[in-house]
């Protein structure tokens, strides 16, 4: 039934291609202007929908930026948040305001990396406003390959190695029918490309894809587990503690999969699962569910990703009585050097 649906929006895909080529021609020609900004800018975004690691990559580049004494600070567009417009995010202490104002993605990353954030719908906008708020070497721009109107030193593109795998299949199509954003010819704007193979093994570029990666300066990434983590003092435990344990998994991320794949490999029981929508705002609604869910499971104990845990902190209170933890995970660069050098070279 859905391949049905997506088979009858075909002609919107072939419209929205017609669209997405005469923008893309339009800055390639200078019709449309990208602004300049005082601070380097490095995009780290995706042409496909969610999934591709661009949460752990802008954290993996914001602290290269601090160890190497620079100034980095996040600009996003704060997706699912309830606000709008410029919104200051974060200092040099952490968030200074709750998930739901400024979405989860930045909330995680300004935690993670402790540097000024902030969130706008308009990057050009954002940019400016940001580094009147602070004085910034570099701004690690979320989610941005689409967002041309501001000039970007570096452009790293991520891809997830299973959709490229995915080759013949109805997802490679443009949007709505498919899950790209803009078509495969449209790599060729990156200054870097980053296969992530998150927990699977290493594989080759599908051979009727490997013209679009011709001219790529390739990376290959992978995720690893820095360990499981108690939501409600943050204390560390590794994954063998909860091997044969038998717990209630929660996940609102866009491809859980991943998730799944890594407790299962370490022989955690995943067999009781609440799978939300992506980027889930979770309310009382959902809190009772998971509460509900856990009793009826006769679970040990609540387990979700770290993206989940930064929202479900503000039901503690409602979950006080339910162990809750968080896996975190970090990604970690193949060719870790060359890819650090790489970026520190816009700098020199």
């Amino acid at each position: 039934m859905i391949n049905l649906l997506k088979i009858l929006l075909w002609p919107f895909s072939v419209l929205y291609r017609v669209v997405i080529i005469i923008r893309n021609r339009l800055f390639d020609k200078g019709y449309f202007k990208s602004s300049k900004s005082s601070a380097k800018i490095i995009s780290i975004g995706n042409i496909t929908v969610g999934g591709s690691g661009k949460t752990p990559t802008v954290i993996y580049v914001t602290n290269l930026l601090k160890k190497n004494d620079l100034k980095p600070g996040i600009l996003s567009r704060g997706y699912g948040r309830d606000s709008k417009g410029y919104l200051k995010v974060s200092g040099y202490n952490g968030p200074e305001v709750k998930v739901n104002i400024c979405g989860d993605e930045i909330f995680l990353a300004a935690d993670e990396c402790l540097v000024p954030a902030a969130v706008c719908e308009k990057r050009v906008t954002g940019a400016k406003n940001l580094l009147n708020d602070e004085q910034l070497d570099a701004i690690v721009l979320d989610d941005a390959f689409q967002h041309r109107w501001i000039s970007r030193d570096l452009d790293i593109l991520l891809f997830d190695q299973r959709f490229l795998g995915k080759t013949g299949k109805l997802e490679q199509n443009l949007l709505p029918t498919g899950h790209l954003r803009e078509p495969f010819s449209s790599i060729n704007r990156a200054d870097i490309v980053v296969i992530n193979r998150k927990f699977s093994e290493k594989k080759e570029i599908p051979q009727n894809l490997k013209k679009h990666f011709r001219d790529s300066e390739i990376f290959y990434s992978h995720y690893e587990v820095d360990g499981i983590f108690d939501l409600k003092d943050h204390k560390y435990y590794s994954l063998d503690e909860f091997r044969g344990q038998k717990s209630l998994i929660v996940s609102g991320i866009a491809r859980p999969y991943s998730f799944l794949r890594v407790l299962e490999k370490n022989g955690i029981d995943f067999s009781n699962k609440l799978l939300f929508t992506d980027h889930k705002d979770y309310d009382n609604k959902e809190v009772q569910k998971i509460r509900k869910a856990f009793y009826d499971s006769n679970a040990y104990s609540v387990l979700t990703t770290q993206k989940d845990a930064v929202k479900l902190t503000n039901f503690t209170k409602e979950l006080d009585d339910i162990d809750i933890y968080y896996l975190k995970i970090g990604i970690k660069i193949e060719q870790e050097k060359k890819f650090e050098e790489r970026i520190m070279n816009i700098f020199h």
